[in-house]
């Protein structure tokens, strides 16, 4: 396959070998089969897949539960996924949903706004995907692209992201005492990890697909996307919809954790807390643990 056959001329495979820092380099090319490649993460090794399985089956019996006492109870229950490129939002919520009966578990995952929802107020396009009694809503990015994305690529002006943070702790008030249980997951990656996710995807035709322009340029700028992350983490965080940071180096266990910490976060009809377990603390907290 030649870089003409790759994505983007195989833009990802040359930041890959003439732009990436030499750390990032070795990270990935010393790496070893299930080797984590960020020396900071807690574990060394990804989850055994046995291990993974066993819990994971257990854990789709307790949110097979919770969706039954949604329904039941009208609770209504929306789940925001931000994080770096890559770093695991769309296959973590395919694992909330593989059990789940589609018709209550809906995701909601925008395309830029259309040249009227732009002339609307910035929060009006997501209110109409607000669940409904018995709805469990994930959302695959959400208003917080005003916080990040917008920010690094400059497709906001710095009034239009400032008056955004002025309102974002009222807007997701307003939500929680609506009667909304509203979670707010951070899936944060490490550089090495996430630029050898992309140069699989380029490389994989299944996965193609995935890859976008925003990809292939944000990947030099690691370090805005850095400075955007930790202000909008910082200001967002409240104890009405605090954030919940959990690092995805191990997809695996990170799936775990992020379901985990949903079943723990509720008390739904015959919740069977031995099953649920306690938290990870050192893969999952606050804004606090976001950088390590």
């Amino acid at each position: 396959m030649t870089k003409s056959d790759l994505p983007f001329d195989g833009a990802i495979s040359a930041f890959f070998e003439n732009d990436a820092p030499k750390n990032v380099r070795d990270a990935i090319a010393d790496a070893g089969k299930d080797d984590i490649l960020d020396a900071s993460f807690p574990y060394r090794k990804d989850m055994k897949r046995k291990d993974y399985e066993a819990q994971m089956a257990a854990l789709q019996i307790e949110l097979v539960k919770l969706q039954a006492w949604a329904k039941d109870s009208g609770a209504r229950i929306a789940i925001v996924f931000e994080g770096r490129d890559a770093a695991g939002k769309g296959g973590t919520i395919k694992r909330f949903r593989m059990n789940l009966n589609p018709r209550g578990a809906r995701v909601v995952a925008l395309s830029k706004p259309s040249d009227t929802e732009a002339t609307q107020w910035y929060f009006q396009r997501y209110i109409d995907h607000l669940p409904s009694a018995g709805e469990i809503v994930f959302f695959d990015r959400s208003w917080y692209n005003r916080g990040v994305v917008e920010k690094v690529f400059g497709f906001c002006s710095d009034d239009q992201r400032e008056h955004f943070f002025n309102q974002v702790g009222d807007f997701e008030k307003m939500l929680v005492d609506e009667g909304i249980h509203v979670f707010k997951f951070w899936l944060n990656v490490g550089r090495a990890e996430q630029l050898n996710r992309f140069l699989k995807r380029e490389s994989d035709p299944l996965k193609q697909w995935k890859l976008s322009w925003i990809d292939v340029e944000g990947l030099k700028r690691w370090d805005a996307y850095s400075d955007a992350i930790r202000e909008t983490l910082t200001r967002s965080h409240s104890d009405a919809a605090p954030w919940c940071v959990v690092r995805t180096d191990d997809k695996k266990r990170a799936r775990l954790e992020a379901i985990r910490h949903v079943l723990r976060s509720l008390e739904y009809a015959r919740k069977d807390s031995t099953v649920i377990g306690d938290a990870d603390t050192s893969l999952i907290g606050g804004p606090e643990i976001w950088g390590r």
